[in-house]
C-alpha cells in the first residue's frame, strides 16, 4: 500500500513494494493516489519499468546527488560526472543502452586522454550502473559486464630531481628558511612538506593545528578510512614553525585550498619549465627517499598503505643505480 502524504510542493506518493522504492511528488492528493495504483499494478504485473524515458544523463545527475557528494573524493567525482555528461553517452535512453554504446564511449575518451584517466572514469560510471541495477531497479542487466576496460598502464615511475625542487622554489621566489608569506610562497612550502611526509595533497591542505604535535601530525581520517600518524623531519617542523606565524580560516595550517594548490602548482611548474610533473609524485619521491632508512613494514606506517604490493609496485621506485650503490 502506497503511503501519500503532504509536502509544501503538493503530494508526495511512496512505494516500496517487492523491493523496489520510488516516489512521485503530484500536485493533488488524487492524482498521487492514481500514480501510486498504476505503478503497484505495473510491479505486481512485472510490467513496472522505472527507468522510462530515463537517460544516462539522469543516472548521473541523481548519482551525483546521492552517493557521490557523500565520498570524500565527491570534488574529483563532480568534474568526471561533468565530463560524462559531455559525451554523446549521457543522452542514450537507459532502456536502450546497450554494451556497444560503453564501448564506442571508452573508444572515444582513449582518442582525447590517456587509458589512465578513461580507467577513472570507467569506475564511475560501473558504480553508477550497478547503484542503478541493485539498488534503484532502473535497470535489468549491467551494460557494461562484456565490455573491455582501457588496458591497465604501468605503474607511474616519476621521480623528483633536487634541482626541478630548486627550480619550484625558485619559480614561488621561496626558500624554507623563511616564513611562506604569499598564497604561491605556501603552494611552494606544502610542496616542500609533502616531500618530507609522503603525505597527500588533500591531507596537506586539509591540516589544522589541533593535529600538529611536536614529533608527528595525527591524520584521523585518510583516503582509506583509517587514522595516520605521520613522523615529521626537522625540515618539515621547520615549515610549520614558519607558518605559525599566520592565523587562516578554520585553523587551517597552510590556508590553502584545494583548487589554489592545483592552479598555483601548474603555474609554478610552467614558470620553472618542467614538463610531466603532478603534485602526486611528490609522495612516490618522499617515500623511495624514506626507503633508505626505513624497511617496508616502517614505510607503510607512514604512509598509510595496508597493502604492501600497492606500496612497493607504485610508490617504492628506487633507481638502479641507487639500488647498485647498496650493493658495495
Amino acid at each position: 500500500m502506497a503511503y501519500i502524504r503532504k509536502i509544501a510542493s503538493g503530494w508526495r506518493a511512496e512505494i516500496q513494494r517487492r523491493g523496489i522504492r520510488v516516489s512521485r511528488v503530484c500536485r493533488t492528493r488524487q492524482a498521487a493516489e492514481a500514480w501510486a495504483r498504476q505503478v503497484e499494478s505495473e510491479i505486481d504485473s512485472g510490467r513496472y519499468r522505472p527507468a522510462a524515458g530515463k537517460t544516462v544523463a539522469d543516472l548521473l545527475e541523481r548519482y551525483a546527488r546521492e552517493v557521490s557528494s557523500k565520498k570524500r573524493g565527491a570534488r574529483w567525482e563532480a568534474v568526471r560526472i561533468r565530463i560524462l555528461l559531455r559525451d554523446p553517452l549521457a543522452q542514450v535512453p537507459l532502456e536502450r543502452l546497450a554494451a556497444p554504446d560503453i564501448a564506442a564511449w571508452r573508444d572515444r575518451r582513449l582518442r582525447e586522454v590517456s587509458a589512465a584517466t578513461v580507467r577513472r572514469e570507467w569506475t564511475l560510471l560501473r558504480h553508477a550502473l550497478r547503484i542503478a541495477r541493485e539498488e534503484w531497479h532502473w535497470i535489468a542487466e549491467h551494460p557494461m559486464s562484456t565490455v573491455k576496460p582501457p588496458p591497465k598502464q604501468p605503474a607511474r615511475q616519476r621521480r623528483i630531481s633536487d634541482e626541478e625542487v630548486e627550480r619550484i622554489l625558485w619559480a614561488a621566489g621561496w626558500q624554507p628558511d623563511r616564513p611562506p608569506e604569499t598564497v604561491t610562497e605556501r603552494v611552494a612550502a606544502a610542496f616542500v612538506f609533502a616531500l618530507e611526509t609522503a603525505m597527500r595533497a588533500g591531507e596537506i591542505v586539509g591540516l589544522t593545528w589541533d593535529r600538529v604535535h611536536a614529533s608527528h601530525v595525527h591524520l584521523p581520517r585518510t583516503k582509506n578510512g583509517n587514522p595516520r600518524d605521520v613522523p615529521l623531519s626537522s625540515r618539515a617542523r621547520a615549515i610549520l614553525d614558519h607558518l605559525r606565524n599566520f592565523e587562516f580560516a578554520d585553523g587551517k595550517v597552510f590556508g590553502l585550498k584545494p583548487s589554489q594548490l592545483d592552479a598555483l602548482f601548474r603555474k609554478l611548474k610552467a614558470r620553472a619549465g618542467i614538463t610531466d610533473l603532478h603534485f602526486h609524485d611528490t609522495r612516490r619521491e618522499a617515500l623511495t627517499r624514506l626507503a633508505r632508512r626505513f624497511g617496508p613494514l616502517e614505510l607503510a606506517r607512514i604512509s598509510g598503505h595496508r597493502d604492501l604490493r600497492i606500496l612497493l609496485d607504485v610508490y617504492y621506485a628506487p633507481s638502479v643505480e641507487e639500488l647498485a650503490a647498496r650493493l658495495d
